[in-house]
This record gives structure tokens, sequence and C-alpha cells, in this order.
């Protein structure tokens, strides 16, 4: 919401907005808000609801005429100060996602805001008429840990969090222990907005699993629908391989396990669809600690999670009960979910995920950068942090520092900036 007031905020001939994000994060819910919190009306067009509105696209492509078209079919009046003109689900409509370049290019001084659950899909379907450099673009993510917390009336809880991390300063052992019971909680839940309000309304787990599976069934809707019938099934194939992909002790993405003699040239085009879909972060293999970190990159060695760790749980029908048995005992697919929830947390940020690997001994999960250096992040699903391939990257690049998540609370020390794990969306 604040980077939505910003934009309203800024100079008058301000580029329309797109917002990107997977279906259900809450697009059209937080944009509808900010319209009755910051404007007097808005006229909202959904091409997927309505599809006749794409016909207001079939003429020019000037704003004048678009704006005129859309006064006399709604009859209000549109003001350059007053009102917010809000396409929905735009992917549909080719036509409109051209026209927001005129509206940046004529001056035209009007509000426009735009999303779609598959707009990263249009935008690569329709390259030639992609607004570039004519909008700007934000992400809206499944809630974060910190965001969970809001929703729960932890408010106070969250602010202790981010004062520990600042000052290097443990926990009180009474609020560590009820973050990381909560941080438990939100493993199963995750962040979708609809998973996260019917738990804390009904207190009910299976409804949280209903909710989560009818978005999964959404997802494989649209893959249907925005795909050929053969990429639908690849791109199926590939999203529900992505749980068994982690439960491995190497989780680097393998197409042998979609199907036997499988490979990059089958399959590259519906990993593609599943990045510009918003529904798997992708963390792609590094061999240097070095800056720049994509100067470095293997781009046939990478791991996928799935955009929300719920979504993960429910897909590898995780319940309470055997998250419960996973944390008492060594589990790999425990390590699997904490990872995607720490991938989710940094990609949320804005940070591209990347993991180190040397010679198949040493491999440290992720390593972003932070403030112009390149970080190690080594991720534990549990207090035992001992880790040989953190010592091993260490050793070798000598990082400004370095940063281990686990359950251990915070600290420093040898360099290592110790985070517990439900403080990730912190870094």
């Amino acid at each position: 919401m604040s980077r939505l007031i910003a934009w309203k905020d800024s100079a008058l001939d301000h580029k329309p907005l797109l917002l990107y994000g997977a279906r259900q994060v809450g697009k059209t819910y937080i944009l509808k808000d900010f319209a009755q919190k910051y404007f007097d009306n808005m006229v909202y067009l959904n091409f997927e609801q309505t599809p006749e509105f794409k016909s207001i696209f079939d003429g020019d492509l000037s704003s004048s005429r678009i704006v005129g078209m859309i006064e006399a079919f709604f009859g209000v009046t549109v003001s350059k100060e007053r009102t917010l003109i809000f396409f929905d689900e735009i992917q549909s409509c080719d036509r409109a996602l051209s026209a927001l370049k005129y509206f940046e290019e004529q001056s035209s001084g009007y509000y426009l805001v735009a999303a779609g659950s598959l707009l990263g899909v249009a935008i690569n379907r329709n390259k030639q008429s992609f607004p570039v450099g004519k909008v700007q673009i934000e992400t809206l993510y499944p809630l974060d840990f910190e965001e969970f917390l809001w929703a729960r009336d932890k408010r106070k809880l969250s602010e202790m969090i981010r004062e520990s991390y600042q000052h290097n300063q443990e926990m009180m052992a009474l609020f560590h222990e009820q973050a990381l019971e909560l941080f438990n909680q939100y493993l199963l839940i995750g962040g979708m907005p609809a998973a996260v309000i019917a738990y804390f309304t009904e207190n009910n787990f299976q409804q949280v699993a209903k909710i989560q599976a009818d978005i999964l069934t959404a997802y494989l809707a649209d893959m249907s629908k925005y795909t050929s019938a053969t990429d639908a099934v690849k791109v199926r194939t590939a999203f529900e391989s992505i749980p068994a992909q982690l439960a491995k002790d190497n989780k680097k993405f393998q197409y042998k396990l979609l199907k036997k003699g499988a490979s990059a040239s089958h399959f590259g085009v519906a990993l593609d669809w599943l990045s510009a879909a918003g529904l798997v972060n992708q963390c792609v293999k590094v061999n240097q600690g070095l800056i720049p970190l994509s100067a470095y990159q293997e781009l046939s060695h990478f791991k996928l999670y799935f955009c929300d760790v719920g979504l993960l749980a429910q897909q590898s029908s995780i319940t309470l009960e055997s998250l419960m048995t996973l944390n008492h005992r060594h589990s790999t697919f425990k390590g699997a979910l904490i990872e995607n929830y720490v991938a989710q947390a940094l990609r949320s940020q804005g940070y591209d995920l990347h993991y180190w690997e040397s010679d198949s001994t040493a491999e440290v999960d992720f390593v972003v950068t932070i403030n112009g250096l390149p970080i190690p992040i080594e991720v534990k699903s549990s207090a035992h942090i001992r880790s040989r391939s953190l010592s091993v990257y260490v050793q070798k690049y000598v990082p400004a520092y370095s940063i281990r998540l686990s359950t251990k609370n915070f600290g420093f020390e040898n360099k290592i900036k110790s985070i517990p794990l439900y403080a990730a969306f912190i870094i």
C-alpha cells in the first residue's frame, strides 16, 4: 500500500502501474482498497469476467478515445485527479496491455493501474506490444511471516523480532518459543490471504487445506486455459513434480523425474511458463561467491520452489500432525519446507535467488547480494548448526559475514549472524 501511495503522489505525468503476482495473492483486493481510500471513484474493467470490455480497444489506442469509450459505457466522468482506472485480468486482453504505453507517451495524466494473475505469461506471449519502459512495475507476493503476524494481531511480536535483529540480541525465551510456534503454523498455512483468513476466523486447518486445494485447482485450470494442450500437460507435470524434486537430498531440479528421457528442450518452455505465472521461484547455481553473482551462474543447474510454502505443504499432503512428527525426526522434507519458506521470504524482499556448489562436495543453500556484497545464507531446520559447507565457502571467499538461519536465537559470533528462521523476512 505504501508503494501505491508513493506512486499516486509522484509527478503528474506518472506512468501506468502494473501489479504482478500469482493468482489469489490479493492484487484485486489491494487495488480496490487503494481506490476506496485515496480516490473519489474507480472505473473497473475485468477482461476475464466481462470479455465485452475488449471491444473498447478494437480501434486506435489513444488514451483520449479509450477514456471516452469508458465514460460512455459507465456513464461517469473520469477525472484525472480523482478517478482510478483499473484494468483487471489484463492478460486476457493484449490490446489493453499495448494501450498502456499510449497513456504514458501522450502524458494523459490519468491514474491507471492494471493487474493480472498471468501477467508475466501475457508479456512473454505479446513481447512486440508490451510497453517496455512505459509502466511502473510492482509485484505482490503472498504474505510473509511478518504480515502473517500482523494478521494474527501480533504486531508487537514482529517489532520485538526486528529490534532483536537490529541489535544482535537474544529474544526473551518466552517470545522466542512463541514465534517458533507461530512459524510452524505458517509452514502449513502459508501466505495466501484466503488461507490466512480461514485459519484466523475458524481456527481450522481442514478449512485452510480446502482453500489451498481450490487455489491449486485454479492454477491447474490456468495451465489448460492459457497454454496449448501439449504444453499444458508439460506445465502440469513439471509443477506437480516439485515436491518430489525437493524431497531429495540433492534438491537440484532433475528432468528425469518428469519422465524417462525428459530434457530441457522438452520442458524448458513449461518451466518458463511457471516462472512467468509467478507460481514458482527459481534458484540458480553460482560456481563462485563473487560479484556480480549473475556472471557466475550455471543456468542449467537450478532449484524450483513453490511461490507459497503453504501450497507446497498442501500439495505434499503435510498435516499438522505429520509436521509435528517431522519436527521430532531427521527429515529431508522438513528441510525442504523450510528452504521453500526462506526462498519465498528472500524473493519477496526483491533478492535474486542463487545457491553455491563446489564440485558436488559443498553446498550453501542461498547466496544473495546485500548492499553490493555476496552473502552466504545457510538454512538449518533445527538448532543443530554444524555446517562444513559454510566453512568451505567462508575459507574460499572470505565474505564480510555469513548468515545462519535455524531455530536458535539471535546472535553474532565468528562473523556468523545467527537468525531464527521466523526472522527471515528482515534479511
